[in-house]
């Protein structure tokens, strides 16, 4: 499936948010940062100019889609599932997002990104309950046990991060070493904090 595979700073000064695209502590994370505030461009110096309600729900969804490495294509698919559950729409479709299997192991601390979630998985290095699979869309469940065959615990970027022991973990999911869990699902304070998901809801039910 085709994917942006631009400058992810870009992105990231775009939406003027750190979508976690970058390895936390790494120069280059550490360079986007100093950068954050300033737009992409030539002109990026001279600041943002005022958008529309229109355009500020469409950056609310580009920025989401930015955040899990979603093209529209299935973004909207997933809001459309949405649509099906009963109460909160935009709930309902944050969780879709959070319970991507590249997701689940970048909230797991098992990943520095997810992008190298999305990479590990293709390559075949992730075990969802002792069967490999190489799907990042696939939906995690209620007691999925995730984690690396022995193979892709050799990987470096998956060594240093396993040094932290004792990683902040969202309260759905529990770790033990190099074994995750999904205890229960997201409720909506332990999913991505920077989306005002009704914007998106606004902008596909307009």
């Amino acid at each position: 499936m085709a994917r942006y595979t631009g400058p992810k700073n870009r992105l990231a000064r775009r939406e003027n948010t750190d979508l976690g695209m970058k390895t936390p502590g790494s120069k280059s994370h550490a360079g986007l940062l100093r950068r954050l505030n300033v737009p992409p461009g030539q002109h990026g110096q001279k600041g943002r100019r005022k958008i529309s309600g229109y355009g500020t729900q469409l950056r609310e969804k580009q920025k989401a889609k930015h955040f899990y490495g979603v093209l529209e294509k299935q973004f909207h698919s997933y809001f459309n599932m949405a649509l099906k559950f009963k109460g909160n729409t935009g709930e309902a479709l944050l969780r879709k997002l959070e319970r991507r299997l590249d997701n689940v192991l970048y909230r797991l601390a098992l990943t520095p990104t997810r992008a190298s979630a999305r990479q590990f998985i293709t390559h075949g290095h992730v075990l969802v309950n002792n069967q490999k699979l190489s799907i990042p869309s696939y939906q995690v469940e209620i007691n999925d046990v995730i984690t690396f065959k022995p193979k892709g615990l050799e990987i470096p970027a998956v060594k240093k991060i396993l040094e932290d022991k004792n990683p902040p973990l969202p309260a759905w999911l529990i770790r033990q070493g190099v074994v995750g869990k999904i205890v229960r699902m997201p409720e909506r304070t332990e999913m991505e904090p920077a989306i005002n998901e009704q914007l998106i809801v606004e902008y596909y039910s307009r």
